[in-house]
């Protein structure tokens, strides 16, 4: 930094080479970092999956478990069960069968004050059951937990998994060797119900009292692992392993492991994602399928919602992921039954019962191409670090700009005023800065008020007869169109008032807060940060002031397409779109409308409930970028004497 923050900088060699080439410079990083991201997919790019924990012993775990007539027949007992409750749960089933099979067993309840919607609750109760020990002293646990979804849910019915841990749990108590509680956890109300559950475990408490997460009666030890059940039929075509949770955290990858090493032993169809491995992984076909298993995991981490009830273990430090079975065919020579999927969770919770300690030594930041191939983060983070660069780049360059300019101005008035006298260059360039910080100011305070009003939003619309989806959506796409007139009211205020700021050192600080979000984000959410990395660095390269009013309207056009709020629209849409290809425009048009609406409106519900990021980070952190950017592009024409920075 000394090249660069010389009093001389404006003779520097360094300086001079970024302020002419920054744009090659930054475009060749980004090009070659996005390639380089890319090719990792190739299986010559990455590794082959091994395990770290020696103690889980997999290979040495023997199947015992016989007990498919027996979920068989809890299936069975279940399903005329649930036929008495059609819209809640059967607690006195659960809790005596339960009870039977020799487990402690208790109630869980909770209660929701919905945020959006006042005087608004909604209640449930979960039942769990633990298995003591018999050779610790409820030192350790496993959780086993499967969500209990009614008849009129709108998910598949999950009365399988129910059966096979009643038929799991019935197996494990006539055994001996556990030296872990084993917690047989049925949650009421998918994840808000795990949610409250653990709250009540660990003895945390949510924000605002939103989630009144109840009281335990027993507890059992501290939780290593978790296996969450999610099954729709007694035959299923595969199993899909789902380890993505909230806010892009993964379990460590000993555990996926587990789970594939297992069902390949057992002959189980596993995917990763709903996708199969391909049979020719080295040839074109194969990397370009693995990308595309890439991709789709980068998108579901990026969005920080859980893939299953599994993801809001990790915030604990507990590993955890979801056993996901599709429905198949018996005929099938494929298929698989409870019998073999009993086998795979026998096997784990045997393998976990081995533990020595909590799992530390694999890995905890990884991308997962193909079942038996991983990407490290030693891998990755140099191409996402190539295509990071391209910010610092234009980041220094604009700096460099911006105090030779200061030098320069100084210079003059100090000719005019007493002569040719030097005065340094980096005060004049903080004087600068020191003008641009009201713009900063306003800009990060009209952000926050943005990511407050949710909120306020939803309860204010009540009084328009608005739904708080629709009322949230209409509110925020307001806030984003007032928004767009600030740049006019700052600069008509500023040069009434005589200031003056350089966009040059505006566009300086709005880059570098987006560098320290993406870097500091990569660590946290990798693939959220990727994604706003490859998005906004194109556009931080072609937004600046033009005096041609076709080339503006362009890059408003490129940036308007770039807003937090547009890309959310952007990606539902095209997720939309995926999801009913077989329907034609007409139909599909206003379920993209829906999409968008519910997916704002659950960002923000998990925000307040269950602390996901994605919403308060895009509205605090992205968005003031954004605006900062979008203020650049409409200030006032500069001419400057000696240095031109090229950006227009």
């Amino acid at each position: 930094m000394g090249l660069l923050t010389d009093p001389g900088v404006e003779g520097g060699w360094l300086s001079n080479m970024l302020m002419a080439h920054h744009k090659l410079l930054a475009t060749l990083f980004y090009v070659v970092g996005t390639c380089w991201f890319l090719a990792l997919a190739h299986n010559s790019m990455n590794h082959g999956t091994y395990f770290s924990e020696n103690a889980l012993l997999p290979g040495l775990v023997q199947g015992e478990f016989m007990g498919e007539s027996r979920a068989n027949r809890f299936l069975q007992e279940l399903l005329k069960e649930t036929e008495k409750y059609p819209s809640s749960m059967p607690h006195s089933w659960l809790l005596a069968k339960l009870t039977q099979l020799g487990l402690d067993t208790y109630t869980h309840n909770f209660t929701l004050n919905y945020p959006m919607v006042a005087n608004k609750r909604f209640s449930g109760e979960n039942v769990y059951g633990i298995l003591r020990a018999v050779r610790s002293s409820s030192t350790e646990s496993i959780v086993v937990s499967a969500p209990y979804r009614p008849p009129d849910s709108v998910h598949h019915s999950n009365a399988p998994a129910i059966a096979l841990m009643l038929a799991l749990a019935h197996f494990f108590a006539e055994q001996v060797y556990w030296a872990k509680d084993i917690i047989f956890l049925i949650s009421e109300h998918e994840q808000l119900g795990v949610e409250a559950w653990l709250q009540a475990y660990h003895g945390t408490t949510s924000a605002d009292g939103v989630l009144e997460q109840g009281v335990l009666s027993a507890r059992a030890g501290p939780i290593q692992a978790a296996v969450n059940l999610e099954i729709s039929a007694s035959v299923v075509s595969h199993v899909d392993i789902r380890y993505e949770g909230l806010n892009g955290q993964l379990p460590n990858l000993d555990l996926v492991n587990l789970l594939h090493r297992l069902c390949h032993r057992e002959n189980v169809k596993h995917t990763i994602k709903n996708r199969h491995d391909h049979p020719r992984p080295e040839s074109m076909e194969g990397w370009l399928y693995q990308l595309g298993t890439l991709a789709t995991t980068v998108a579901t981490q990026a969005s920080g919602v859980p893939s299953g009830n599994h993801g809001l273990f990790h915030r604990y430090g507990i590993a955890a992921v979801t056993v996901s079975g599709e429905k198949g065919e018996r005929s099938s020579g494929r298929s698989s039954t409870l019998l073999q999927l009993g086998r795979v969770l026998e096997g784990t919770c045997r393998s976990l019962n081995n533990l020595l300690e909590r799992f530390h030594q694999s890995f905890f930041f990884y991308l997962l191409p193909a079942t038996n191939r991983y990407i490290s983060i030693g891998v990755y983070m140099p191409a996402f670090g190539a295509v990071g660069c391209s910010l610092l780049l234009v980041a220094l360059a604009l700096w460099c700009s911006s105090s030779v300019q200061a030098q320069q101005q100084l210079n003059q008035e100090k000719a005019t005023s007493t002569g040719h006298e030097k005065t340094n260059g980096n005060a004049g360039c903080s004087y600068s800065l020191v003008s641009c910080c009201s713009i900063v100011v306003v800009v990060h305070a009209v952000c926050l008020a943005i990511s407050w009003s949710p909120r306020t939003l939803a309860l204010s619309g009540t009084m328009l007869a608005l739904a708080p989806e629709d009322s949230v959506a209409i509110g925020l796409a307001a806030f984003a169109l007032v928004s767009l007139r600030l740049p006019g009211i700052i600069t008509r205020n500023r040069l009434s008032s005589g200031g003056q700021c350089s966009w040059e050192v505006l566009k300086c600080i709005a880059v570098l807060e987006l560098s320290v979000l993406v870097f500091a984000g990569a660590v946290h959410n990798f693939s959220l940060a990727l994604i706003v990395t490859v998005v906004y660095t194109p556009v931080v390269l072609l937004v600046a002031p033009s005096a041609s009013r076709l080339y503006r309207w362009l890059k408003a056009a490129l940036l308007l397409l770039v807003h937090p709020l547009s890309l959310l629209v952007l990606f539902v849409s095209i997720d939309t779109w995926i999801a009913f290809s077989d329907e034609s425009v007409l139909e599909i048009v206003p379920r993209m409308a829906s999409a968008c609406k519910r997916a704002l409106m659950y960002s923000v519900v998990d925000a307040l409930v269950y602390e996901n990021w994605v919403f308060p980070v895009g509205c605090s952190c992205l968005l003031p970028v954004w605006m900062l950017l979008w203020h650049v592009l409409h200030s006032p024409i500069q001419q400057h004497d000696n240095v031109k920075l090229k950006t227009s």
